[in-house]
């Protein structure tokens, strides 16, 4: 069975590219303050807060920061090791550390443009936990959904049979990250969606340099069941 990754990665880094500078033109020409829904947004979660939901949105929300996706991104290489079988010890480091340096330069850009926008977070009074650096896009958001899409591709690569599977938990994943930043207060709902689209088109300019990576024999995918 053939994967389900996109044919033509181009065309989707450029339209979540686009998306991205639409959206980020737009939260600029508002004067990076908050759209009416975004503070409604904020101000519920602030009210719909009690110590368990709280305590499980910060559990929740961790996993989108430090080592957790770091992690991801390297059984990423490793599967992908397993799928594409490169050989040498040489091209066996390459593949497996491809993940993370793309995880680690798409940060880069990540703070950089954060830095450029400079938009602030909600008021501190709505914050869950005490939180630092800018706003625009999330840094969770981002991150969790360019750790599990890397996952979700070299799945994918690995075990084509499981490829929906990958993707539906990579989305749910990157969801609830996403959520637990308005819940908590410190992430406007376009900042999260920012993160999210940011995400898709690092991880889509990924796919195309995919083909560059060192390969061998490709490893045997699940047999076929007997009719």
């Amino acid at each position: 069975m053939s994967t389900t990754l996109p044919r033509r990665p181009a065309v989707l880094a450029s339209a979540c590219g686009g998306a991205f500078a639409l959206l980020a033109a737009a939260v600029a020409v508002h004067g990076w303050a908050p759209f009416g829904f975004e503070a409604a947004a904020v101000r519920w979660g602030a009210a719909h807060r009690p110590g368990w939901a709280r305590s499980t949105a910060l559990a929740v929300t961790a996993l989108g920061t430090d080592v957790f996706p770091y992690l991801l991104a390297l059984a990423a290489g490793a599967l992908s090791v397993r799928a594409r079988r490169p050989g040498t010890a040489r091209r066996v480091a390459v593949v497996l550390l491809a993940p993370l340096v793309w995880l680690l330069a798409g940060q880069l850009l990540r703070q950089g443009l954060m830095r450029a926008f400079a938009r602030p977070r909600p008021p501190v009074g709505y914050w869950a936990f005490e939180a630092n650096g800018l706003s625009f896009p999330s840094g969770h958001a981002f991150t969790a959904a360019l750790s599990a899409g890397l996952l979700a591709v070299a799945v994918a690569l690995a075990r084509p049979t499981a490829t929906r599977t990958a993707a539906a938990v990579a989305a749910l994943f990157t969801a609830v990250i996403g959520f637990t930043r308005v819940f908590l207060g410190v992430h406007w709902p376009l900042d999260v969606l920012g993160g999210w689209l940011l995400a898709a088109t690092w991880l889509a300019l990924g796919l195309c340099l995919l083909p560059r990576l060192p390969s061998g024999t490709a490893a045997p995918t699940e047999p076929a069941t007997p009719a």
